[in-house]
């Protein structure tokens, strides 16, 4: 694909792939997958229907501030005495109090998690060394074939410094910083910075 394609962008049939994408957004992806995994690996990772995770959970959402709330939008209503006997396993809940539980817990951590962004940046920026990432050219085979770049390859390049901003503009869903994020990525690329404006897919090593 020419210069001027990638400065107007589906003019030669690139956006005929809705996977292909600003970086921007591709990066926003990425993160927001980074975070999920951080919810995810970080919580409880034996089952509801166990002892242990029940347990688990019923001390996350007991010992939280804002767990009872949680508890109550996934729409337990059972008494604080029985609360207790859950929490200490004394008693068993329903097969439909488990599940809304479970609820209950994964969004407590998630909201827990997303009002922590430091824990995210740290764990991207790691001391300065900054996280491995992958970058996809887009699908060209929707390009116009006098106007493809077939030497376009997956790309990867630790990425430093960017993580805080980056990820304060993924948490506020701004676009505009984003894409301010991706041209410092796509600054390390040299002279080939413009062949990865748009791309495919974001991958992050974490």
């Amino acid at each position: 694909m020419s210069t001027d394609g990638w400065r107007n962008f589906g003019l030669y049939g690139a956006s005929g792939d809705p996977g292909n994408v600003h970086g921007g957004v591709a990066l926003g992806r990425a993160l927001e997958d980074a975070l999920e995994r951080m919810i995810v690996e970080g919580g409880v990772k034996s089952p509801v229907t166990t002892r242990r995770g029940l347990t688990a959970r019923m001390r996350y959402l007991t010992t939280t501030k804002a767990g009872p709330q949680a508890l109550a939008d996934a729409g337990i209503t059972a008494s604080r005495s029985t609360v207790r006997a859950w929490t200490r396993g004394t008693r068993s809940p329903r097969p439909a109090n488990l599940e809304a539980i479970d609820t209950a817990y994964w969004n407590l951590r998630a909201r827990n998690v997303m009002a922590n962004p430091a824990a995210l940046k740290q764990h991207l920026d790691r001391g300065g060394r900054g996280t491995t990432m992958e970058i996809h050219p887009i699908n060209q085979k929707v390009v116009h074939a006098p106007r493809r770049r077939d030497n376009l390859r997956m790309r990867r390049l630790q990425i430093r410094y960017i993580w805080d901003d980056a990820v304060d503009a993924m948490i506020a869903n701004d676009l505009p910083a984003l894409e301010d994020a991706w041209d410092d990525v796509t600054a390390e690329l040299d002279s080939d910075w413009g062949a990865y404006t748009y791309v495919s897919h974001v991958g992050l090593g974490t």
